[in-house]
């Protein structure tokens, strides 16, 4: 090899031509990057017409007033009325409007985050070499969404790796049973018969797969519950040689997945989010400002409502919860404060600026697509218990459509 290089590659890159050819086109690239990491102001934006410093700022804490609250509501909802029979996470409601959230979160992705992230790295203020030259938005997207679905298994694996390490822990309470957890050993102790039924122990999945099922004898009781948990333990004989079954068969799959998408999602939520905020904190036109209010506070609710659902089905502790609930519910109304000051020295229509934006907005807009078409909306229309309940489906492809239709319709103010 190093034959190869000292006779043929080594000649040929130290020849004139060659050189002044890199030369040049290093050169060139260089000129452009250059170019394109520029703070100059590239021309007068139509925004900067209608500018008006102290109106604006009403609206910006007017914004930042109502887009809290709108979040706080909007990801309070499915975490405090988890425990409530008319917004449990198992029931058709709540699935039904998640799908409304599912339908609004796409709508993001592909109508509002993706054409602003082309429109930055295509405009006229950037050298068109490279950026007019390729889809760069596109494959910013596509770029991120594979990343996502890479980070979406990793995580996952972590976590179940995890949820066995913790099941060994707690092998203890089956030896104390005089069982080993297997469904061989449960038939051979006893307490299950040969001859035994499979039902569903779980619910449908709302957020990132269906629900455990649970394996019960023919004479036992099997109990669902939220975390896709069956039950196996108080194990008793009536006498009569009906086994009954009271406690948990161990199960973490689920609980894993609700872990992992729940975390995953918040982060595209959030890098976007802190765009928004920036975006609006720094601008000087009440004309921009004005109709963003009411359609960004929309938005953050349903958004919140769909991350909560997650969240609440993930099944953290209160303190992890509320953690979360908070970073969410703060970072747009966080992104216009800081928006607010910098608003004198930041220059958003630099070619820097359009560059940096156009960028995270592909790439969060790639997050989100994955996230709302492969875990919320695949997940829960593909899952058993939506496609056994035709009235269900019914109600949630209406609101899916719905949610995507309206938040579609921002556009044309924002």
């Amino acid at each position: 090899m190093s034959s190869f290089f000292q006779e043929f590659l080594y000649p040929l890159i130290s020849s004139g031509p060659f050189r002044e050819k890199f030369n040049m086109v290093s050169g060139a690239l260089l000129v452009q990057f250059q170019e394109s990491m520029s703070n100059s102001t590239c021309k007068l934006a139509e925004s900067e017409l209608c500018r008006d410093d102290s109106a604006a700022l009403v609206l910006k804490l007017i914004a930042i007033g109502s887009i809290l609250v709108a979040g706080a509501i909007g990801i309070a909802i499915p975490l405090l009325g988890r425990r409530k029979s008319f917004l449990a996470t198992d029931g058709n409601l709540f699935i039904a409007t998640k799908a409304f959230a599912a339908g609004v979160i796409l709508a993001t992705a592909f109508v509002h985050m993706l054409p602003d992230g082309s429109k930055n790295l295509t405009n006229l203020c950037l050298p068109k070499i490279p950026w007019s030259k390729f889809p760069f938005s596109g494959f910013f997207a596509m770029v991120a969404a594979l990343l996502t679905l890479m980070l979406d298994f990793v995580g996952t694996q972590w976590y179940e790796r995890k949820s066995e390490k913790a099941k060994r822990k707690g092998g203890e309470l089956n030896d104390e049973l005089g069982l080993d957890g297997s469904l061989d050993s449960i038939s051979a102790a006893g307490v299950l018969p040969a001859d035994r039924t499979v039902v569903n122990g779980g619910n449908g999945g709302v957020c990132g797969g269906g629900g455990e099922e649970s394996i019960v004898g023919m004479h036992a009781h099997g109990h669902g519950n939220d975390d896709g948990h069956g039950h196996v333990v108080d194990v008793y004989d009536d006498g009569h040689g009906h086994g009954h079954s009271h406690g948990h068969s161990f199960g973490g799959d689920n609980s894993s997945r609700h872990v992992v998408i729940s975390q995953v999602l918040e982060l595209g939520i959030l890098s976007h989010s802190i765009l928004i905020g920036l975006s609006l904190g720094v601008s000087h036109s009440p004309c921009t400002i004005r109709p963003l209010v009411a359609a960004l506070s929309f938005h953050q609710f349903f958004e919140g409502f769909a991350l909560g659902g997650c969240i609440a089905q993930a099944q953290f502790k209160n303190l992890h919860s509320m953690i979360m609930a908070c970073f969410f519910a703060l970072t747009t109304p966080g992104g216009i404060a800081v928006g607010i000051g910098l608003a004198s020295f930041y220059n958003p229509a630099s070619p820097r600026a359009l560059v940096i934006e156009g960028i995270l907005d592909s790439m969060s807009a790639g997050i989100l697509i994955y996230m709302s078409l492969v875990d919320l909306i695949a997940a829960d229309f593909m899952s058993k218990r939506m496609r056994s309940n035709t009235r269900l489906q019914a109600v949630s492809y209406f609101a899916l459509f719905l949610g995507a239709a309206l938040m579609s319709s921002l556009a044309v103010w924002s």
